[in-house]
């Protein structure tokens, strides 16, 4: 999804080929929204279309929206079946309304989370239910240092304050839920230690998918240097056995609206 701070838009192949991970942990968040056959469900940011297809699987009718045109595009070269549309997690709208709304690892780039909640709530039926998993407090708080680190080092002290994610803790973003008019009746929050798929340049093909903003205005040779002395950095914590680890952790809730 888009967000205001100036990412503009994903890779859709690298996604599929580097970081399948952020979909195939999604699957048992599939379990807990339960879709039933004959249900209307709105998989918000449904990147490449994957999850999308598992909750169609059910016998639910599905629409996959996305801010990215290139992953809906490829959701829907993957999926020619079902319906994939272009849509903003802050202003979507459908005229007939869901039983349950569903979002993996899209709620962290949304600064404007006000608004992304008041789509959820206009949206849903009566009694909705809305199941998500984002990034939690602390998520990836090693990489992001260190990255901080480095540009700042490399006299990019702007760039190191980009604000690029919003990772809530449990209380924050259930009460935020609940002042909407929510009822959450399950929360947690994480640790997810995850293994990157490439275990050579793991930590440096995560930068290029997920932290191009921090790199905004940076010169292509200097980006290099950086995302190498980040990697560098980052080796004694985040590699061992051979292979490459994000420090993940992760917010999953389930929530009910209470009112129409």
């Amino acid at each position: 999804m888009k967000t205001p701070n100036g990412f503009t838009g994903w890779n859709a192949n690298l996604y599929n080929d580097k970081h399948s991970y952020v979909f195939k942990y999604g699957e048992d968040l599939v379990e807990l929204l339960n879709p039933q056959a004959g249900e209307r469900i709105l998989d918000l940011g449904c990147g490449t279309g994957y999850l999308t297809s598992i909750i169609a699987a059910s016998g639910a009718t599905v629409i996959g929206i996305d801010n990215s045109i290139e992953m809906v595009a490829r959701a829907k070269s993957e999926y020619p079946e079902l319906e994939f549309q272009v849509q903003n997690a802050t202003d979507f709208r459908f005229d007939e309304h869901f039983d349950g709304i569903f979002s993996n690892a899209v709620l962290h780039w949304i600064q404007d989370q006000d608004k992304a909640i008041e789509c959820f709530y206009n949206n849903l039926k009566r009694h909705g239910r809305l199941v998500l998993e984002m990034g939690g407090r602390n998520n990836v708080a090693k990489i992001i240092k260190a990255l901080q680190k480095i540009l700042i080092k490399r006299g990019y002290q702007q760039n190191a304050t980009i604000p690029v994610w919003y990772f809530p803790s449990l209380g924050e973003y259930t009460s935020l839920l609940e002042s909407k008019g929510f009822r959450v009746t399950f929360s947690v929050l994480y640790d997810r230690e995850t293994k990157l798929s490439d275990d050579i340049d793991g930590i440096k093909h995560w930068l290029k998918m997920f932290a191009t903003s921090y790199f905004n205005g940076i010169d292509e040779s200097d980006t290099d240097h950086i995302l190498n002395e980040v990697q560098e950095l980052l080796e004694p914590t985040n590699y061992r056995n051979g292979s490459w680890y994000a420090d993940y952790k992760r917010l999953r809730v389930l929530a009910f609206k209470q009112k129409n």
